[in-house]
């Protein structure tokens, strides 16, 4: 995966079913709900899929209304972590396991946007 494209977008909202319900009507998305996360994920032709999550101040990483992070493939998060920071980023949550899909993280580049990383299972 030495390419590193854009594999997921991750798109904040209030009420992620409503979010999700809009975008199916609007664009013809395909969603599906994922309760155990309070999730709801869409995938659209011809371009990544991506999410809709919950709004929230808690945990290591905010999520504002209006917030977008797009999700970057590495085959090895830990070690472009560790040069997001030499270049002068911030991880803002390190490797994290989703059960059976993969592990993500989230950065913050030297002008302060936030990126997220992922890496599949298998």
């Amino acid at each position: 995966m030495s390419a590193h494209p854009i594999v997921h977008i991750e798109f904040s909202a209030k009420d992620p079913e409503a979010a999700g319900t809009f975008y199916a009507e609007l664009f013809g998305w395909q969603v599906a709900s994922m309760p155990d996360f309070d999730y709801v994920t869409f995938n659209s032709e011809g371009g990544p899929g991506g999410g809709f999550v919950r709004v929230s101040n808690e945990g290591p990483v905010s999520y504002r209304p209006g917030d977008v992070i797009a999700y970057i493939g590495t085959d090895d998060i830990e070690a472009t972590l560790a040069k997001v920071e030499a270049l002068g980023g911030k991880t803002l949550l390190g490797k994290t396991e989703i059960p059976n899909i993969g592990w993500f993280a989230i950065f913050a580049d030297p002008t302060g946007n936030r990126i997220g990383l992922f890496t599949g299972k298998g």
